[in-house]
């Protein structure tokens, strides 16, 4: 199997190295990823401007042998390093595009946002099966467990042939998940994505020269009709999510069909 992995957090993110460590029990990895952190930059592509993209080493992490496999970094989004590794640095179409682990969750509205997500889409844009792992931020991350439920899971979906009629799946784990043992794990949930809005939150203030600045204090949502990845990540359980990438509404064109609109003169 030929895997291509990449992140939004950049080439030298630990939870990268964490993923490609743990995705070489499966086959062949081949790292594409950020040369800088590309947080929040959504499905943005690059095509104004040259792509540079220089090999480089990933770094020690877990694995100093000479003989380490070396990752391209692209001075792009998420998207750009998917769509330039099948052109150019794959030595055939990947079997599997994983992105991440990233730093933080990717639930809810945020997943509009996410460049991790947005890599994964890329990947399953060109009919690939596409997995999106990203896990809850805190200040001692422990990605090499999350690395390893990530993985079980991605093995018992490919096990089951989870991806022959859906390409694109989001998967979240609560720092709870990788905090428990191993002979007692968090529950995986099967979950919509949320759609709560958050508030448009904005804390005014001044920098030393008086200019006026704004800094997004918004929260997420604390209160669900239904169970959604939202509250499922808060109640400690892993989250597994189905995503699409047609956004029409297909069950609204029939009435928009009787409007009867014409174009005017």
């Amino acid at each position: 199997m030929l895997i291509l992995l990449t992140n939004d957090d950049g080439i030298y993110a630990p939870g990268l190295a964490a993923m490609e460590l743990e995705l070489r029990r499966l086959g062949d990895v081949i790292v594409v990823a950020p040369a800088t952190e590309q947080s929040g930059v959504g499905h943005s592509i690059t095509f104004l401007t040259p792509l540079m993209a220089k090999e480089t080493p990933l770094g020690g992490y877990g694995d100093v042998s000479p003989n380490r496999k070396r990752g391209w970094a692209v001075e792009g989004s998420p998207a750009d390093c998917v769509k330039l590794a099948i052109a150019k640095f794959c030595p055939r179409e990947p079997d599997l595009v994983v992105s991440g682990i990233n730093g933080g969750l990717n639930v809810g509205i945020n997943v509009l946002y996410s460049g991790t997500v947005a890599a994964a889409t890329e990947g399953a844009l060109y009919g690939i099966p596409s997995f999106a792992v990203s896990l809850e931020y805190d200040d001692d991350p422990k990605f090499d467990r999350a690395a390893t439920l990530s993985v079980s899971i991605l093995e018992q979906m490919l096990a089951q042939d989870a991806f022959a009629n859906h390409k694109l799946y989001n998967l979240n784990v609560p720092t709870s998940a990788t905090e428990r043992p191993v002979d007692d794990p968090a529950e995986l949930h099967i979950v919509p994505m949320g759609v709560a809005r958050w508030p448009a939150q904005f804390e005014e203030r001044r920098d030393p020269k008086g200019r006026r600045y704004y800094w997004a204090s918004g929260t997420p949502p604390t209160e669900f009709p239904r169970e959604t990845d939202l509250n499922a990540v808060l109640q400690g359980h892993i989250t597994l999510t189905p995503l699409t990438v047609d956004r029409t509404k297909a069950a609204h064109l029939s009435e928009m069909r009787t409007w009867d609109l014409k174009v005017g003169s």
